[in-house]
């Protein structure tokens, strides 16, 4: 009945059009209502205490820092530095966009503000260089989810704080998942080009990429500092978002000399307005989570998940299975925030790395970014790309079937995620 209760308020909520932060609230307080223990004190103590996390004070940092890098310069070195070692190989422009990915998800964390950088950049070099608006989308879709994954990753942090796992260890782990689902973009993308005979840019001297090389050192600093200084022990995820965005304001301001006083203001009300957005979610969902707690809710759960406690591969495929369907119409941060407290407790019990589980949950989120109908980053590059929801689908749809498959594999062989997020946390 209080599962019921909840998921319905929830639903009708969302419904009717209640944003989501409030349908969760409506939520929390209906269990409340229900139970007998209806205090406006304990909703307004929970979303007080709930952000007051310092594990939190990394998001707006690192939203922050992504401001700076888009108006200082940092993503278009990216891209020519990409560009001067690959973009003369057939299908080369594409290979450029996937290196830009993964250096761009290294750098902010955010899929749907690396999926509108790298769209701006690249689908016009894209469709100039002879492929459709629709391959271009696609690819950048594709490679625009990776940025969850790879550190540092927003969704990791949202999902360390409402599961108590190690957001250090997840950033470590999601290192070699983000490539492997960039390996499944570079594979279609070369059999796609071979079939599409598109431009190559011109090919680079040695000493041309050892000029591009030099200028785009100080943006490809940035991950090794944020990589290694985690890795090392030499600061918190917190610490290093802060070191991050006062990095990125530095090149911008100082080396690259791309960021003015107006810009400048701009980057800080952009980050204002997203980590205001983020933190009155996350601290909605941490009223629904703390009343999903007392209500037990989780053991109800675990009841009907019973028979499935004991095979840890098939409660996998039947959680992975739920969090995809729901991906389709609910975005990443949501569903991070609505379902972990629910799964959490029952992955403990059926004794799935914590780590392991929180790595291939959020690539399953992340991949209900490229699922309509809400599929936030397909809408956003469809968009860029001034296409409507089809054609940009029409150019999805062999990436997401690629980043499916990646998916499966991890579900099937948690060995692939486990075995390198060793070696990197040793």
């Amino acid at each position: 009945m209080t599962v019921a209760l909840f998921v319905g308020t929830l639903l009708l909520a969302m419904v009717i059009g209640v944003p989501i932060a409030f349908a969760l609230m409506l939520a929390a307080i209906a269990i409340m209502f229900h139970m007998n223990m209806l205090d406006d004190q304990i909703v307004a103590l929970n979303l007080m205490t709930g952000v007051q996390n310092f594990s939190l004070m990394a998001i707006p940092f690192f939203i922050l820092a992504g401001e700076f890098m888009g108006v200082g310069g940092l993503s278009q070195k990216i891209i020519n530095l990409a560009s001067a070692f690959v973009g003369h190989f057939r299908g080369g422009v594409g290979y450029v966009a996937i290196i830009g990915g993964i250096l761009f998800a290294s750098l902010s964390g955010s899929a749907v503000a690396d999926s509108a950088m790298l769209a701006a950049i690249m689908i016009p070099m894209m469709v100039k260089s002879g492929y459709s608006r629709e391959h271009g989308a696609g690819l950048i879709a594709g490679a625009g989810i990776i940025a969850p994954i790879i550190p540092p990753s927003i969704a990791f942090i949202t999902f360390g704080v409402a599961s108590n796992v190690s957001i250090t260890k997840l950033f470590m782990a999601g290192i070699f998942p983000g490539l492997y689902l960039a390996a499944s973009l570079t594979f279609v993308w070369w059999l796609i080009s071979r079939k599409n005979e598109g431009a190559v840019l011109p090919k680079k001297t040695w000493k041309e990429r050892w000029e591009v090389l030099k200028d785009s050192g100080w943006a490809l600093f940035l991950p090794i500092l944020i990589i290694g200084g985690m890795r090392f022990g030499i600061f918190t995820p917190t610490e290093a978002a802060i070191v991050a965005a006062v990095y990125a304001l530095f090149v911008g301001t100082v080396v690259y000399r791309k960021i003015k006083w107006r810009e400048l203001y701009e980057c800080f009300i952009a980050a204002a307005k997203q980590t205001s957005t983020v933190m009155f979610l996350i601290a909605a969902s941490l009223v629904a989570a703390w009343m999903i707690t007392v209500a037990n809710i989780p053991l109800e759960i675990a009841k009907l998940l019973g028979p499935l406690i004991d095979h840890p591969l098939l409660l996998m495929i039947v959680i992975n299975l739920l969090v995809f369907i729901i991906g389709t119409s609910m975005d990443l941060t949501p569903t991070i925030l609505i379902l972990t407290p629910v799964l959490f407790p029952i992955i403990k019990m059926a004794g799935i790395d914590p780590v392991y589980f929180g790595v291939v949950f959020i690539i399953n989120c992340a991949i209900g970014l490229l699922t309509p109908p809400v599929g936030t980053v397909i809408n956003v590059v469809g968009g860029v790309a001034k296409l409507n929801m089809d054609r940009t689908m029409k150019g999805v749809w062999p990436f997401l079937l690629a980043e499916t498959v990646v998916l499966v594999l991890l579900i099937f062989f948690p060995q692939l995620v486990t075995v390198p997020a060793g070696w990197l946390t040793k």
